[in-house]
């Protein structure tokens, strides 16, 4: 089954969040079941410069976006050991471009011919997380966070002049409507998807996904992965950009806490 459309573009969304930030959403299907949906986050900041977080296919229409922004794409983020499979068609479009990623990314594109290449020129680490410094122009507008503890060794940032959380499977919100939105599928279709979009809702109480985020995502360092919940908790948000599922245009704080309850009680899980 196909994880990705055979032509992006006839089923590519364009928004235009706010004025500095673009999202480009399309479905996409983990292990070509799962709706998860994909998204691609244009921002521009201050300077004029744009980072693009989480690259898609580079279609015609995701060009244009580029473009309506009147910047110059100077960084391209891998937030994840998944999050990479378009790098190599976005380093030749935008080739000054700087690569930023989690450590170990590196090393797996390169067994595999078909994503081999380009090079990284900042890798996050647990030991330089907190002092690796991209830019002047980059820290005066985004706040990240290296969260090494997660299952996938997610980067998540925050564009701070528009309060905005962007990050690739620190939490989902499905169903993936926008990314849904031009494809003859629905995020709902098939049992499974009824079943996951269930279990993975972010409302209520999201018992379902805090489960899956503590016993799952954070399994392999749970104490590391509490500093780094605890440490964007303190950023002001109150929209959050997520790569599966539609945005939070609102309130997104509020399902940040909910989601992460475990991470930021004195008590932690039962």
């Amino acid at each position: 089954m196909s994880l990705s459309p055979s032509d992006p573009d006839k089923v590519m969304v364009i928004r235009k969040v706010c004025d500095d930030i673009i999202t480009c959403s399309l479905p996409f299907a983990r292990f070509g079941v799962l709706k998860f949906g994909g998204r691609a986050t244009l921002v521009r900041l201050q300077t004029g410069s744009i980072a693009v977080f989480s690259p898609v296919a580079l279609t015609q229409s995701v060009r244009e976006a580029v473009d309506s922004l009147n910047g110059t794409v100077k960084y391209l983020i891998a937030p994840d050991m998944e999050h990479h499979l378009f790098l190599n068609d976005w380093t030749k479009a935008y080739p000054d471009a700087d690569v930023i990623a989690p450590e170990g990314l590196w090393e797996k594109r390169e067994k595999n011919p078909d994503t081999a290449g380009p090079r990284f020129k900042y890798i996050f680490t647990p030991e330089n997380k907190k002092t690796l410094h991209i830019s002047d122009e980059f820290a005066a507008d985004l706040d990240i966070e290296y969260v090494h503890a997660h299952a996938n060794r997610d980067i998540v940032i925050l564009h701070k002049p528009s309060a905005t959380l962007i990050q690739a499977d620190m939490f989902f919100n499905p169903p993936a409507v926008e990314q849904y939105q031009k494809s003859e599928e629905g995020p709902r279709d098939g049992l499974t998807n009824k079943i996951y979009v269930s279990v993975m809702s972010t409302e209520g109480s999201a018992i379902g996904q805090q489960r899956f985020i503590w016993y799952v995502l954070s399994k392999n360092d749970r104490e590391a992965f509490k500093r780094s919940v605890q440490r964007i908790d303190e950023w002001e948000f109150d929209r959050a950009i997520p790569c599966h599922g539609d945005t939070v245009d609102q309130g997104a704080k509020d399902m940040f806490r909910t989601l992460f309850r475990w991470f930021l009680s004195t008590q932690g899980s039962q």
